[in-house]
């Protein structure tokens, strides 16, 4: 199974950015799986930013991110995606994507003026 994410970048406070996690592997069924992003800060534990439900139907969020992020997912192209507005400095991570034991490599998004 590989989860590929990409999407991160530089920005400045108050932008946006989407982040796109792709899932492919010959044994590895999209809708086993509730889909996850994580984020991860040198010398912090990787904390959860949002998750999404195998049917897309429930998403939870970290108190952080509620009302900024939006978590969503397309079943027919095996996709997740995590659309970050109002981006502040403290959402400066690297963002990881998640299917049960599974993980993607990283993209790291930095917000800086």
């Amino acid at each position: 199974v590989q989860l590929q994410a990409s999407g991160g970048g530089l920005v400045q406070p108050g932008s946006s950015l989407t982040l796109s996690c792709t899932a492919s592997g010959g044994d590895f069924t999209f809708t086993d799986y509730s889909m996850g992003w994580f984020r991860q800060v040198p010398g912090k534990e990787r904390e959860l930013v949002a998750d999404i439900s195998w049917s897309g139907g429930i998403a939870n969020y970290a108190d952080s991110v509620k009302g900024r992020f939006t978590i969503s997912r397309d079943n027919t192209k095996n996709i997740a995606w995590l659309q970050m507005n109002s981006l502040k400095p403290e959402d400066t991570a690297v963002y990881y994507c998640n299917a049960g034991s599974n993980w993607g490599q990283g993209t790291l998004v930095t917000v800086s003026s």
